[in-house]
């Protein structure tokens, strides 16, 4: 059983940056098609940015230009880089498969706040 692990989560103002990392405990990113989804209070989970196998990435429109999904199949990880952070983009943050097939980690808490 693939387990994930979701880091680099914390509290930041507005405007400023965040990089999440998310880890596997076995090889998968070079294989699937990976997200990073969040889950804010009373939402359900979105997905908000995915990388396919071929490093080819996409973005929910309301991150898109603000956050960069990235992997490094070495490492077996997973970056999601958040710039111009903004409230409503507090939420809990995990990482997938894309669609999802993997137990869910405890994902990582973004607090969006002055």
């Amino acid at each position: 059983q693939v387990q994930l692990v979701e880091s680099g989560g914390g509290l930041v103002q507005p405007g400023g940056s965040l990089r999440l990392s998310c880890a596997a405990s076995r090889s998968i990113f070079n294989i699937n098609d990976m997200g990073w989804y969040r889950q804010a209070p009373g939402k359900q989970r979105e997905l908000v940015a995915a990388i396919d196998a071929g490093g080819r990435a996409d973005y929910a429109d309301s991150v898109k230009g603000r956050f960069t999904i990235s992997r490094d199949n070495a490492k077996n990880a997973m970056y999601l880089q958040m710039n111009s952070l903004k409230p409503e983009d507090t939420a809990v943050y995990y990482c997938n498969t894309l669609p999802p097939s993997i137990q869910w980690g405890q994902g990582t808490q973004v607090t969006v706040s002055s």
